[in-house]
């Protein structure tokens, strides 16, 4: 154990935790795989096969608080062995936050069939060129100029905009949902002194644009093309119910915001992985086919999502462990990708790593990310360009400091595992 003790610090307030979050993680693993947190009314589980259990067992645990956290109280006071109509309640109470990836049963299964639709191969083939042809601009650009700050010059912007290809936003309106997601705090915000009381309150991302999604869901339904837009609009429950449109305007909105953050943040925790150790560059020069299974294990070691959050719908058990119903689970998919007892050396960077895709990078069970297959593509496509166009790789140490004393800033969430910024030096 480290000299130092962070057991006991707020998991979710904590700034210092942004750094290496991973020695909380190990602390509370030796602890228990499933342990409560010191800082919070909430378990956290840190074993691979305890998360894996939790993850799939979506009878018993509600993904009600997957947008809130258990950072949050809840707004009611559990009662009884089973609080599924406690749960209907707090749905209801959700509003613009109630989304596909905290839906429950039935809900979720329909909906989620819809989304499935979006990203199936063919449709992730109509994009190949747009993606490649893109990728190559940027990183052309970049190597043209010796270097560049890849988290907000390279991959929010390409992610962004291949996502708003495959939507069908128009180009006149991509800007404008990048800028007023950059400008929106991050999803798990730490510092939630950030905004003034006596400050207007702002309107969040998904309800911004959520304007905009009405009106091209809208004149879909109304005048439709032939074009994702009109798919979206007129697509059907599997047993070929019409959706609500509104239903229609939070998917649409999610699966733009998510995917292009959670992606962008992998490109540079990948590139940081690329420009840290020469070895692997020159690795995967010679052979690009290395590209997609180095990118399984930066999932592992260094995924986007740092962690989701269950409720105990009724009174269950994780193994042996009671869990009543009403407690709230953290379920650290960081820590579980580095469960020495799943995986062998597990703080080794390994490419080819055994049964590596079983990783949690992207969930379990019927919560996996549905734009899982999109991001693997368009990560592995930016990534081979900087590759091709470039000799060398390195991060800028007027930037970041000398390799040994790096300094590095990360964005202050407890839910994602993002660079706030990546400075690189490329050589052609």
């Amino acid at each position: 154990m480290s000299a130092t003790d962070l057991t006991g610090k707020d998991y979710f307030t904590d700034l210092s935790l942004l750094l290496d979050p991973y020695e909380y993680f190990r602390q509370m693993y030796a602890r228990g795989p499933v342990s409560p947190m010191g800082s919070a009314d909430s378990l956290l589980v840190t074993g691979f096969a305890e998360a894996v259990e939790v993850l799939r067992n979506n009878r018993d645990f509600s993904s009600a608080i997957a947008t809130t956290g258990a950072g949050q109280p809840l707004t009611f006071v559990p009662e009884g062995p089973d609080i599924s109509t406690q749960l209907d309640a707090f749905y209801e109470q959700l509003g613009p936050m109630n989304l596909l990836v905290n839906y429950d049963g039935m809900p979720h299964a329909r909906l989620r069939a819809i989304a499935s639709q979006l990203f199936t191969p063919t449709r992730l083939k109509a994009t190949h060129d747009f993606m490649h042809e893109f990728a190559a601009q940027l990183v052309r650009e970049s190597v043209q100029k010796g270097g560049c700050e890849i988290v907000n010059e390279i991959a929010t912007p390409f992610v962004t905009l291949v996502v708003a290809e495959i939507l069908g936003v128009p180009p006149g309106d991509r800007e404008k949902f990048r800028a007023v997601i950059d400008a929106a705090p991050p999803p798990g915000n730490m510092n939630r002194d950030d905004a003034r009381e006596d400050s207007e309150p702002q309107m969040s991302p998904l309800e911004y644009m959520g304007l905009f999604f009405f009106e091209y869901l809208s004149d879909r339904r109304d005048n439709p093309r032939d074009d994702l837009l009109t798919q979206l609009a007129l697509a059907t429950y599997p047993d070929g119910e019409l959706p609500d449109l509104l239903e229609m305007v939070k998917l649409s909105g999610f699966l733009f915001g998510a995917g292009q953050d959670t992606s962008a943040k992998l490109i540079s925790n990948a590139m940081r992985r690329i420009a840290e150790d020469p070895v692997l560059q020159e690795q995967l020069r010679a052979d690009y086919t290395l590209i997609p299974p180095m990118l399984e294990e930066v999932l592992r070691l260094e995924g986007s999502t740092k962690a989701t959050w269950r409720i105990a719908r009724r009174d269950t058990k994780i193994g042996d462990m009671e869990i009543p119903a009403g407690t709230r689970l953290t379920v650290a998919l960081a820590a579980a990708n580095r469960d020495p007892r799943r995986w062998e050396n597990p703080e080794e960077f390994r490419i080819g790593r055994p049964r590596i895709q079983e990783h949690l990078g992207f969930g379990r069970g019927v919560h996996t990310c549905a734009g899982a297959p999109l991001a693997r593509l368009e990560v592995a496509a930016i990534l081979r360009h900087f590759l091709e166009q470039t000799t060398q790789i390195s991060l800028n140490a007027e930037k970041h400091g000398p390799p040994g004393n790096r300094k590095l800033e990360y964005e202050p969430s407890y839910i994602i595992r993002g660079l706030a910024n990546l400075h690189l030096e490329l050589r052609a």
